[in-house]
């Protein structure tokens, strides 16, 4: 299974109460079917996981699955600190029908470089799905090393690596050393990452503007760079907003509700934008041209 082009990182609705809701999930799924993205992503950051139960993140997961019907392919997230706990869960949710695992690295405990081998390598023993490392240091408080993320490549079923450390250095030593698929996660450097062999992106805008993300991707690998650089130009104030107004998914989760698409309800310890911040994304939507019923 490929994992490549537009992805998009679903949001998780929630109800007025806090509770899951699922009447708005699926339509967010069937939005972004029919915005023709590549790959869906229920359970990441950006859909508040560390926020969500056991049960709450199953069901996520499998509403996705059930949305989809096989039109695309669901590269569930799954990851953690306790590796024994993240080997079980990946086995429930290969259980489910995911197509793959996005994993992100063990955060808190900061293991060394044998440490973080070992724990995927473990995991990846444990589900015959495809995995999808996510290294994010600045939610992690580590980093997963090129020469280590190179090990791992050896393992047949870890296919790709979402790399979200800032550090095109890194994203390049990275490209150099083994070919896992390299996915960008952060949406104003897809771009610069397709061009250093990148193929694709887990996108947070991609909830409020996915034909856009995907036509910059579209665009690079047809080889019209003029027109991706110009949909890099023209999104990049809105990847920008949409993640540095506020910790994701709060900016996105504003962005979303005042588009009409969904609650902006967040749970603790997240929390909405105050009124300048939510003043902000507004302008940053109006400026981009979104209004209700926009894509």
């Amino acid at each position: 299974m490929q994992f490549t082009g537009c992805g998009t990182a679903l949001v998780t609705p929630f109800c007025r109460d806090r509770s899951l809701d699922e009447k708005t999930l699926r339509s967010l799924v069937r939005r972004q079917i029919d915005a023709g993205v590549h790959f869906l992503v229920p359970c990441g950051t950006t859909g508040e996981s560390p926020a969500l139960t056991r049960e709450e993140h199953l069901r996520v997961v499998e509403i996705t699955i059930q949305e989809c019907g096989g039109r695309l392919p669901v590269l569930a997230g799954a990851g953690g600190y306790n590796t024994a706990e993240v080997m079980e869960f990946v086995g429930a949710i290969a259980k489910l029908g995911a197509d793959g695992i996005l994993s992100v690295t063990p955060y808190y405990n900061k293991p060394t470089q044998e440490g973080y081998y070992r724990h995927f390598a473990a995991v990846a023993e444990a589900v015959d799905l495809p995995i999808i490392l996510y290294n994010i240091p600045g939610r992690t408080g580590s980093n997963i090393l090129p020469e280590t993320i190179a090990r791992l490549a050896e393992i047949p079923t870890i296919v790709g690596i979402k790399e979200a450390t800032g550090s095109m250095d890194q994203a390049s030593q990275v490209a150099a050393l083994c070919n896992l698929t390299i996915l960008s996660g952060d949406d104003s450097l897809t771009l610069p990452l397709l061009s250093i062999g990148g193929q694709g992106v887990v996108s947070v805008v991609g909830n409020i503007v996915p034909r856009d993300m995907k036509a910059l991707i579209t665009a690079f690998e047809a080889g019209r760079l003029s027109e991706a650089q110009e949909w890099h130009r023209r999104l990049f104030p809105l990847c920008r907003d949409m993640l540095g107004v506020a910790t994701n998914p709060i900016p996105i989760k504003a962005a979303m509700q005042l588009l009409g698409r969904a609650p902006g309800e967040l749970r603790l310890p997240l929390c909405a934008l105050d009124g300048a911040g939510e003043e902000r994304v507004l302008s940053t939507l109006q400026q981009y041209g979104l209004t209700r019923g926009a894509q």
